[in-house]
């Protein structure tokens, strides 16, 4: 789907766009659309279409082209974002608006059934939206295409992707009703992540389908089920089930198989269910309050990863459950602020168990000292911090600096990261990460002042290396902030200006142009991003001294894995290497780097 905005507004960026773009349009919502506009469309145009003249000025032109085969798309809707014109495209893809008689010179309004009516326009151009179902939004494109009176335009539309399957039973019977659990890569923070996508339940043929994919990465896996039949299950007697399938049947998440999707593929990902018994587990907890929330996670062979699953029993102060043979690591995890974390490992071998009782911990606090190396002696802004009662007077580092604690496991579903506490009271600069569970984390700082010029625990240097946090961590972070950041300014080549006869001011013939600075190997630097003017000319001030590789795209580049040495060396021979001594400006000229 293509959304495009009124022309009165600049391109919006950031999440509320994000938002409005992916939006998907079912069937059976475009059938009633089609419905509707029809009916509304129709009635506008009995009285208010004018009859077609030499003169092309009010008359908007385009084709519905299928981004990767090029190929017309006939019936898709394409209508104005004030739904005042809307039309179905023909069998080679093709729309025509003609525009009712403006009767103001600045063609802000048009005449339907005698009356003055405002439509989105703007210096007579118009935004337009396109939509079929089948097709999708490009996840990188702005997906906004401004049509302006006597020109053709061309709106690209992405064909879905289909993952579809069948699971069986190791009978070669239907595994009616199983759940088939989707997930795609998305990268975070320039770190790829195994996400939940979707789920389907496989119908009584054991058969599933997931549409409207975008391209990407992505795996399968089937939900636990167990085997109430009440022709094979014996009251009181063994307990049996079907263990989750990991497509294409191997023992555990991180093992299985990516499945690549490309637009408009269909990939077919069938699965087989073994039947195994199943064995009752029982784990106490020794310290968890009773009336006390907690999730528990299940890694078979201490892989993390979806699947298997058992309960906590509050009453009993009990992880409850039942699981097949194998070995398992055992997570449990309570709610709130301060919260606390135990772990067991388990062995389920043709018998029920009763583990060791399970200790939780109260998660870490680290304690952030920051230190100030400034050359500048202009004094550093002060600024307050409220929590809707009080409102506290901030100074320094905790003014400007924002610290995060991110998993830095590929999939980290079940355990959330920990940020700096909120001050305590009044004048409260101390800084303290806190609720952190054990584990692996990248430390990821934001600062709007000056640069984070180093950041180690121990000898860990935290800006290039994830630390390990285990129960009662206490070792603190030591940060160093300078400010002799590098500039650097730059021109993308390739991007001109032209003056359009129809409106009398300057338009770039190529977009915005999206800079990545990317840090080589063992530099010091750190990952920003830029967006160049419509001139295809940027500017940053606040980076970073270090060896940095730029890059420069058309659009957004959201899965730009820029902390993952191995993705990114598709880019080794692409862009421009650049080295920022402190206090040191730098100009570049870029080309435009294609997407992968």
């Amino acid at each position: 789907m293509v959304f495009l905005r009124s022309a009165g507004s600049p391109p919006t960026h950031g999440k509320l766009r994000r938002c409005c773009v992916r939006r998907m349009v079912s069937p059976a919502a475009f059938a009633f659309a089609i419905v509707l506009v029809a009916v509304c469309i129709g009635a506008d145009r009995a009285s208010a279409q004018i009859p077609p003249s030499d003169n092309q000025a009010n008359i908007i032109r385009g084709t519905v082209l299928n981004s990767i085969t090029h190929e017309p798309i006939g019936r898709a809707l394409v209508h104005s974002t004030d739904d005042k014109f809307a039309m179905l495209t023909d069998g080679e893809g093709h729309f025509e608006f003609t525009l009712p008689k403006a009767e103001s010179e600045s063609g802000d309004f048009f005449t339907f059934e005698g009356q003055a009516r405002p439509v989105q326009v703007h210096g007579n151009t118009f935004w337009l939206v396109a939509h079929k179902p089948g097709f999708l939004d490009d996840p990188n494109e702005i997906n906004q295409i401004a049509a302006t009176p006597g020109n053709e335009v061309t709106v690209s539309l992405i064909p879905e992707a289909l993952i579809q399957g069948r699971v069986t039973l190791s009978t070669n019977d239907a595994a009616t009703g199983i759940t088939v659990q989707l997930f795609i890569k998305r990268v975070q923070e320039g770190m790829p992540r195994w996400m939940p996508a979707a789920m389907a339940r496989a119908n009584s043929n054991g058969e599933f389908r997931f549409a409207e994919l975008q391209p990407g990465a992505y795996k399968l896996v089937t939900h636990e089920l167990l085997d109430n039949d009440p022709v094979t299950t014996v009251p009181g007697g063994q307990l049996y089930g079907f263990p989750p399938a990991y497509y294409p049947n191997v023992a555990d998440f991180a093992a299985s198989g990516i499945i690549q999707l490309a637009a408009g593929q269909t990939f077919q990902a069938d699965l087989s269910l073994v039947r195994q018994p199943y064995y009752q587990v029982s784990i106490p907890v020794a310290n968890a309050e009773s009336n006390s929330g907690m999730r528990i996670t299940v890694s078979p062979r201490g892989r993390r990863g979806p699947g298997y699953s058992l309960g906590y029993n509050g009453a009993k102060q009990r992880i409850e459950g039942s699981l097949p043979n194998g070995s398992y690591l055992v997570e449990a995890a309570t709610f709130g602020q301060n919260s606390s974390t135990g772990q067991t490992s388990i062995a389920v071998s043709g018998a029920p168990v009763e583990g060791a009782a399970m200790v939780l911990t109260r998660n870490s606090s680290i304690i952030v000292n920051a230190r100030e190396e400034f050359a500048s002696t202009e004094s550093n802004p002060t600024g307050s911090w409220s929590d809707g009662k009080r409102t506290f007077s901030l100074h320094g580092p905790r003014l400007y600096l924002s610290i995060r604690a991110e998993p830095a496991d590929d999939f980290a579903e079940q355990r959330g990261g920990g940020s700096l506490r909120p001050p305590a009271g009044p004048d409260d600069d101390s800084m303290v990460l806190e609720n952190l569970a054990p584990g692996r984390y990248w430390l990821r700082m934001r600062t709007g002042y000056g640069y984070v010029a180093a950041a180690t625990m121990g000898g860990l240097d935290l800006l290039h290396q994830p630390v390990v946090i285990g129960p009662g961590s206490s070792v603190p972070i030591d940060i160093t902030i300078r400010d002799d950041s590098a500039e650097i300014e730059g021109t993308i080549a390739g991007v001109t200006l032209v003056t359009t006869a129809a409106e009398g001011e300057a338009t770039p013939q190529t977009p915005s142009a999206h800079i990545y600075c990317v840090p080589l190997a063992d530099s010091p630097g750190q990952f920003f991003e830029a967006q160049a003017s419509p001139d295809g000319k940027f500017d940053y001030q606040r980076a970073a001294p270090g060896a940095y590789r730029l890059l420069a795209f058309k659009n957004r580049q959201p899965n730009l894995p820029y902390r993952d040495p191995e993705s990114m060396q598709i880019y080794e021979a692409k862009g421009q290497t650049v080295h920022l001594s402190p206090g040191q400006k730098a100009s570049v000229q870029l080309q435009i780097s294609s997407s992968e």
